[in-house]
């Protein structure tokens, strides 16, 4: 049983056959994405708030609560700096120490990537409605379970019906 120091992880959020809220981001991922994202362009709180919602597509966004204490502390272990302050805005730079610890954990930032990806895929996927994804599902497994049975016009067929799918989901709805 885990002490209450360390409590189970929750269900992701938007899951049906769950409750409760599971970060999107482990522990230590916010450390490492902002440290990341601030080496690639330095930038402001609320403007990395927005980055990082935009690699979820809007289905995740972290909380000025998180962002803050957390470029905070980057700040005080110096790995960020601040290079600009203007009306309170901080302009958020990594320092030399800074991209040194990203080279030098590039295996955990890498691993934190991915772990990103897949969060934000799975965001958007519950998003979804449950119709469509039961859909996705049967187009999934109808794929898959004609196994090696393709010739070239057999794909060829296929690969239009998907892309004419795909084209249809695209436009815009007549209302």
């Amino acid at each position: 049983m885990r002490s209450p120091a360390h409590p189970a992880k929750a269900a992701p959020r938007g899951d049906p056959e769950r409750s409760g809220n599971q970060r999107l981001l482990g522990h230590g991922d916010l450390k490492l994405l902002l440290l990341a994202l601030v080496e690639q362009q330095p930038g402001h709180g609320y403007e990395l708030i927005r980055r990082i919602a935009g690699m979820f597509h809007g289905h995740y966004t972290p909380s000025p609560g998180a962002i803050y204490p957390t470029l905070t502390m980057l700040e005080e272990l110096g790995l960020l700096q601040v290079e600009h302050e203007h009306g309170g805005r901080k302009l958020y730079a990594a320092t030399a120490a800074g991209r040194r610890f990203l080279a030098d954990n590039r295996d955990a930032v890498d691993a934190m990537t991915l772990r990103t990806r897949h969060a934000a895929r799975t965001a958007a996927k519950m998003a979804l409605p449950p119709a469509v994804r039961h859909a996705m599902h049967a187009v999934k497994h109808a794929l898959v379970a004609r196994g090696t049975a393709w010739n070239a016009s057999e794909a060829k067929r296929v690969a239009a019906l998907l892309e004419h799918a795909a084209s249809e989901i695209a436009a815009e709805p007549d209302d």
